[in-house]
């Protein structure tokens, strides 16, 4: 025999962790993005509404008021 008894309870859950450890860094790698990118993404997003609202044309809502 190889020595102590071996938990099957302990390794199959050991083994389940490393498979799901190993799809979680699968799938980081496929689909994550960092923090800068994240951020960087936000900061571009933000600037386009902030430009979007300072282009849009007041005085058509101020003749649909008066109208």
């Amino acid at each position: 025999m190889t020595g102590s008894p071996i938990n099957l309870n302990r390794a199959r859950k050991a083994r389940a962790r490393a498979e799901a450890r190993w799809r979680a860094d699968a799938n980081a790698v496929k689909f994550g993005r960092s923090k800068a990118e994240r951020l960087l993404a936000a900061a571009q997003n933000e600037k386009a509404h902030r430009m979007l609202d300072l282009h849009q044309c007041e005085d058509v809502a101020d003749d649909d008021k008066n109208d």
